[in-house]
């Protein structure tokens, strides 16, 4: 069976959700604290390749950090948007969960079931 990981901030309800939503369906993952183990550009790529999502998507736009660069007004490449967010986390939406060659942004959590 194909690893699962959730990149995962516990003070974050939505991904305190995903987690719980792992674990009643009773499968093995791994714990990926993001705030503890920041993402690497290549890695934050990879995802949003697995995702086929777009840098931007992945945007949490309710934060400070998200206004403060004026993305609203303002157009960045993917490359620049993958460094802002790798700087500040709190820029990416969560959790992240991925399990072999694809992964899912689970917002809503049920999302998760794409993977299985």
């Amino acid at each position: 069976m194909e690893k699962i990981n959730i990149y995962h901030k516990p003070t974050c309800s939505t991904s305190r959700k995903g987690l719980k939503y792992l674990q009643e369906k009773g499968v093995e993952f791994n714990i990926i604290k993001y705030y503890e183990t920041p993402f690497t550009k290549n890695k934050l790529k990879t995802l949003l390749k697995k995702m086929n999502m777009k840098a931007e998507d992945l945007l949490r736009k309710r934060e400070k950090a998200y206004k403060e660069l004026d993305f609203k007004n303002k157009k960045y490449t993917q490359a620049e948007i993958i460094e802002f967010m790798v700087k500040n986390p709190n820029l990416i939406e969560r959790p992240i969960i991925e399990k072999g060659n694809k992964a899912v942004l689970a917002r809503p959590t049920e999302k998760i079931d794409e993977l299985f």
